[in-house]
């Protein structure tokens, strides 16, 4: 059945489509006009390759890098930073008098007592993500922020891959009016986490890949409240590697039924060919879509009353998104303002992840206080 006349059924009621230019928003990651403080990065594991990587092509400053593995951090410094003192106890970075800005990318466990010392220390700091696991916790350290005037960031820099950027600036900006549904399908091949420690995460997908997707849902909706969240898990009938591999996740937002909001993911982490990221953000007046074979491979279409368009978007996902963390921080002090990425706002995204995971276990519906 399609009625094309009246569009009921199918045909769009927008007027011919034609190509427009596309909303001019601001995507790109910040960078300070002036300040330009010395930054110690505190862990050096992989990722911090992509740190560094960005600070040095934005021309920051790093002078110290810390690891308890000492060849790691020396590593680093030899990499990008050769000046860089180096050392085994974080004491050192933060005792400096001369580091105003600490990166802090250590695991999450040793995580809290280094937060916790840096902003006592009077250290701006941007924490590698999840900030914490307690999010209780979390609030204390936002308070410990506020009582030594220090901006608290956390690295969540998908917020800053050039699509979700554009989406999300484009949704505050009004382009697609008021915001509907936020729908995000993901099937990828995650099969490389085999015989590696995140074979031991259980809820693989919805913690430790899926934080990134609640936070990019939370900078969309900005403050948009979050009701309730309904999660569930599989395995496919294929795989051998131990956690679940489908998931899917419900998130219903708004302040009444009659000014609702819903997001949408669904994942499937086994998919070998054909392999396509989605995002499909929809309101009042158009609709906007991420599209591409990976996350560094995406285009974006928008659609209104006007017409389509397709903005041309710079860099990709790390690139972008680490340049992004820090960039934003730095500006927010410079400004004397909260980041975006700031933790108090990240705990709204740690709500709904956990949340989705105590769904996921319990098969209900999970409330969020307010």
């Amino acid at each position: 059945m399609n009625q094309s006349a009246d569009g009921k059924y199918g045909k769009s009621v927008l007027a011919e489509e034609k190509t427009i230019a596309a909303p001019q928003v601001d995507y790109l990651p910040p960078v300070p006009t002036t300040y330009r403080p010395k930054i110690g990065l505190i862990g050096a594991g992989g990722i911090t390759e992509h740190h560094l990587l960005a600070y040095q092509k934005i021309g920051l400053d790093v002078v110290a890098i810390c690891d308890i593995d000492i060849e790691r951090a020396k590593q680093r410094r030899e990499q990008f930073y050769p000046n860089a003192e180096v050392s085994a106890d974080f004491r050192d970075v933060i005792s400096r008098d001369d580091i105003e800005v600490v990166d802090i990318a250590t695991h999450p466990n040793e995580r809290v007592e280094i937060i916790r010392a840096a902003i006592e220390s009077k250290k701006h700091v941007l924490s590698q993500k999840p900030f914490v696991v307690d999010v209780a916790l979390g609030r204390e350290l936002v308070e410990l922020a506020d009582q030594h005037n220090v901006k608290l960031a956390i690295n969540q820099n998908g917020r800053w891959a050039p699509h979700f950027a554009y989406l999300a600036k484009a949704v505050h900006a009004g382009v697609i009016g008021e915001l509907s549904s936020i729908d995000f399908v993901l099937h990828w091949d995650h099969t490389w986490t085999a015989g590696t420690p995140f074979e031991e995460i259980h809820h693989l997908l919805l913690y430790d890949f899926a934080i990134h997707w609640f936070d990019i849902s939370i900078a969309m909706l900005g403050d948009i409240r979050v009701n309730s969240v309904y999660a569930s898990v599989a395995r496919t009938s294929y795989q051998s590697v131990k956690p679940p591999f489908l998931a899917q996740v419900v998130i219903n937002c708004g302040t009444d039924a009659s000014n609702s909001v819903q997001v949408r993911l669904c994942f499937n982490a086994h998919v070998k060919y054909g392999q396509e990221d989605r995002t499909i953000v929809a309101g009042s007046k158009g609709t906007m879509r991420a599209s591409g074979p990976e996350l560094n491979d995406q285009e974006v279409d928008v659609w209104t009353a006007d017409g389509h368009a397709r903005p041309t978007l710079e860099g990709c996902w790390f690139d972008n998104g680490f340049r992004g963390t820090m960039g934003e921080l730095l500006c927010a002090i410079e400004n004397d303002r909260q980041p975006w990425n700031n933790a108090k706002q990240n705990l709204r995204s740690l709500e709904l992840c956990f949340a989705a995971i105590k769904s996921a276990d319990e098969n209900k519906i999970v409330e969020i206080a307010h």
